[in-house]
């Protein structure tokens, strides 16, 4: 199949404005009444809505959602040394990145005896959901169990789908074991997400949810987030995307291979591609076709591919203003010198710089998180990190000199507010007894 193909120059204002909007969001007014229904079920009857659901829904019956304890301890002998290898490496990379992101306290004078600071806290109680429909991935059990891990969280919970045979993949269990996740629960879907946002008698309740999932998944992420008496939610997101930005230097068939890595996703996964020149294009489009017939996943990607598009833009300028107008959840640049750029970026989740750095080493191994804002959040919200997993509260102590000192603007700014009892709040203390 052959992509949508534009040339930048040639489009109006309204035309790029309509080029560069995402897919339709799957989630609709049917979605959300099932899911509605699901979080009332699982509200109302705890264990017993969700042995219930997993027997309809993921057609596994289940005597309890709990993982045994020996279960997660025995993952690790069911995958073979390359894989745990491989795991490890991957909890490694992350662990080194993550861990530079600890939150340092502040603490400074800002009049005389007036002390102010500024401390890190984690998040009591979390849940991470872990989503396994076409396939596991233990790699989203790593980007949100090794950053929890790092902050402290005091209660950490997973849950993932069982598989056919009522049993978690052991490569997220083995996950689970070496970041100290000890509680595990097979139980996936919007399902999941009630569970932990306002528990069972097996499933703890937590303060946050965090993981991707499908459309179901969201909307319950999005309607449990909105309840006080729920959970609160990590990012805003929508399908998977990529934007590869290339010059005359890049080569085709790693663009082509660029862009299937994240078609393949899903099929509402959106792909673009912005190049300065015209016969990469060409070559691009012939290596795409190539490339997808050998997919596993090419159902999946050809449809991603409907509604992406490679555009020919004049510039490298240019593509970067385009990709800072989309931003989106992962931005490649494949270009010479692609470092001089970075200055210039300032919308995108993820980036990735140069020809020798494909998405695939974010969404695994480098060291940063994959778990990122999509759908042009990326304009207004961080990947995940540290301080998603944290609250940051803020302490002030005064000396009776610094009282002395400050208290009188207190006080005027209480008396052009109307409000005497913070100017009394002051004057008790600092009237002479």
């Amino acid at each position: 199949m052959k992509l949508r193909r534009f040339n930048w120059s040639a489009l109006d204002a309204p035309q790029r404005n309509a080029l560069l909007q995402r897919p339709a969001v799957t989630a609709d007014a049917r979605i959300a009444a099932i899911v509605d229904d699901i979080v009332r079920q699982v509200r109302t009857d705890g264990d017993a809505a969700l042995l219930s659901l997993t027997a309809e829904l993921d057609k596994v019956t289940l005597d309890t959602v709990a993982v045994p304890k020996s279960q997660i301890d025995s993952a690790c002998e069911q995958l073979s040394e390359s894989d745990r290898n491989a795991i490890q490496v991957a909890i490694r990379n992350v662990r080194i990145f993550h861990e530079a992101q600890v939150t340092q306290p502040i603490d400074v004078e800002t009049s005389p005896g007036v002390r102010c600071e500024r401390i890190a806290r984690p998040i009591g109680a979390v849940g991470l959901y872990v989503p396994s429909g076409s396939a596991p991935l233990p790699s989203a059990a790593i980007m949100m169990a090794v950053p929890a891990d790092i902050a402290g969280c005091p209660q950490r919970i997973l849950c993932a789908p069982p598989r056919a045979d009522g049993t978690v993949d052991p490569s997220i269990l083995y996950v689970a074991s070496l970041t100290g996740i000890s509680e595990v629960f097979s139980v996936g879907g919007a399902q999941a997400i009630a569970a932990m946002a306002y528990g069972t008698e097996t499933v703890p309740r937590v303060s946050k949810i965090f993981g991707p999932g499908n459309a179901y998944v969201a909307q319950a992420k999005s309607m449990v987030a909105s309840d006080p008496n729920g959970a609160a939610q990590d990012l805003p997101a929508g399908p998977s995307e990529v934007l590869v930005i290339a010059d005359q230097t890049a080569r085709a068939d790693v663009v082509a291979a660029d862009l299937l890595s994240q078609a393949e996703h899903g099929p509402d996964s959106q792909v673009v591609l912005l190049a300065t020149d015209a016969g990469l294009i060409d070559e691009v489009q012939t290596a795409l076709a190539q490339q997808l017939g050998e997919l596993p996943r090419r159902e999946i990607a050809t449809q991603a591919l409907t509604h992406s598009m490679l555009i020919l833009v004049d510039s490298i300028e240019d593509a970067v203003n385009i990709s800072n107008d989309y931003a989106p959840e992962h931005l490649i640049v494949n270009t010479s010198n692609a470092r001089a750029l970075l200055p210039s970026i300032t919308n995108a989740g993820s980036v990735f710089l140069g020809p020798w750095t494909p998405e695939s080493l974010g969404d695994y191994c480098s060291g940063t998180n994959h778990v990122l804002p999509t759908y042009g959040f990326a304009r207004n919200f961080s990947g995940l990190g540290i301080e998603q997993f944290q609250r940051l509260m803020t302490i002030q102590e005064a000396s009776e000199q610094g009282l002395h000192g400050l208290g009188p603007v207190a006080q005027t700014l209480a008396r052009l507010e109307g409000l005497t009892a913070h100017e009394r709040a002051v004057a008790v203390r600092v009237a002479p007894r």
